[in-house]
């Protein structure tokens, strides 16, 4: 059910057509935002609102999931107004909310609508922006993370038609408290970590971060798999229950590397991890749960522990990024740890230290464990 949060109230006083909604992780942006949208469609006869996102994939597992979560729990959910093919929920008095993405140039330059709202705009480029915020007629909501300053911050802060609020977790009452203690575990690593105060300052207290020694730049997204890739094996990071199990495909195609996520999910047991693959290509795993590789082995997959020595993170690490990648824009999990992997700085020399900060990166793991057996040993014999 929904509760009444400090969010909501202070998102509810914006009132100027630019509402910009910054914030830290679980300060309950997107929540709140889709329920106002929800009322004014219903208040207001023959409304047209826009949902938009960079991808479709980001939209099905963020907002949209979300509005249809919230559609149901205030029971105005109508299963035969949601347009499941165009992505648009049709209410009976004429109004409707459409969902697309920034990646489909028909919708941006398309029709006019009353009401935008833009969900993680830092994912989204100024150009798609303005493209559609010309298209609004009415008011327009922004909402992120504040990893680093970016078109917001430099184009429409000082625009006199634009409200600006920052929300952080407190503004969320409906929070569970395990995750709050999780979040404010940061503070305390904060003190010793330079990584993690940018950290506390972003997610923490929705402070505009300085995101630093980002570990991956050499990766690209693209809407599908070619059909002319050639599937080359699976990257597999076991988790259980604190961490996810994550899946990743490794293609090859026209000299770069094709990566797609199929697995991101706690809980799975073995047998169900197995489903995911098929028994003809080499499924390269992590080394530390050898009972868990034997019974892949057993349900068929040809799974193998990676070889791990000495300094093997940073050894993965190196042969990643001599590497061009393609990620399937479905592949959210994998998008998201490698815009934040970055490497680890000690607070009081501002030096990078010699390792990953450890966070973000099952799905990167998963990628470096088959590029370490695929790649990684016939460099290491070369270089004999």
């Amino acid at each position: 059910m929904l509760q009444k949060t400090t969010a909501q109230t202070k998102i509810k006083a914006l009132r100027k057509r630019i509402r910009i909604v910054q914030g830290g992780t679980s300060s309950s942006k997107t929540f709140t935002i889709l329920p106002l949208l929800i009322q004014y469609a219903i208040q207001t006869p023959n409304s047209e609102i826009s949902v938009v996102s960079e991808s479709i994939p980001h939209l099905k597992r963020g907002a949209l999931k979300d509005f249809l979560k919230i559609m149901d729990w205030t029971n105005n959910f109508n299963p035969n107004n949601f347009n499941k093919s165009n992505l648009t929920y049709k209410f009976s008095n004429g109004s409707y909310i459409e969902f697309f993405s920034v990646d489909q140039p028909d919708k941006l330059r398309g029709a006019r609508r009353d009401v935008l709202f833009i969900n993680e705009c830092n994912n989204v480029t100024f150009e798609s922006y303005q493209q559609l915020a010309i298209r609004t007629k009415k008011f327009i909501y922004l909402d992120y993370n504040p990893t680093n300053e970016f078109w917001v911050h430099t184009e429409l802060l000082q625009d006199p038609a634009a409200d600006f609020i920052i929300l952080t977790y407190k503004d969320n009452e409906a929070l569970d408290s395990a995750i709050v203690k999780e979040i404010e575990k940061a503070k305390v690593k904060a003190e010793t970590s330079s990584y993690w105060e940018n950290w506390w300052n972003v997610y923490g207290l929705g402070q505009i971060g300085n995101l630093e020694g980002v570990i991956f730049n050499n990766w690209k997204q693209i809407d599908q798999i070619p059909n002319e890739a050639e599937l080359i094996g699976y990257g597999v990071d076991f988790g259980y229950s604190a961490d996810p199990t994550a899946i990743i495909e490794v293609y090859k195609w026209n000299g770069k590397r094709i990566l797609n996520e199929i697995c991101y999910q706690k809980g799975l047991s073995n047998s169900q991890i197995a489903k995911f693959m098929n028994n003809k290509k080499p499924a390269y795993c992590d080394s530390a749960e050898p009972k868990s590789i034997s019974e892949l082995k057993l349900y068929g997959i040809n799974a193998t522990g990676v070889t791990k020595g000495a300094d093997s993170i940073r050894f993965g690490i190196q042969i990643m990024q001599e590497q061009d990648y393609l990620v399937t824009k479905q592949s959210l999990n994998l998008i998201n740890e490698f815009r934040k992997y970055a490497w680890d700085k000690d607070k009081r020399t501002g030096e990078a230290l010699n390792k990953p900060v450890d966070m973000f990166n099952h799905a990167i793991d998963a990628v470096r464990y088959h590029e370490m057996e695929d790649l990684g040993l016939k460099k290491v014999f070369f270089t004999f």
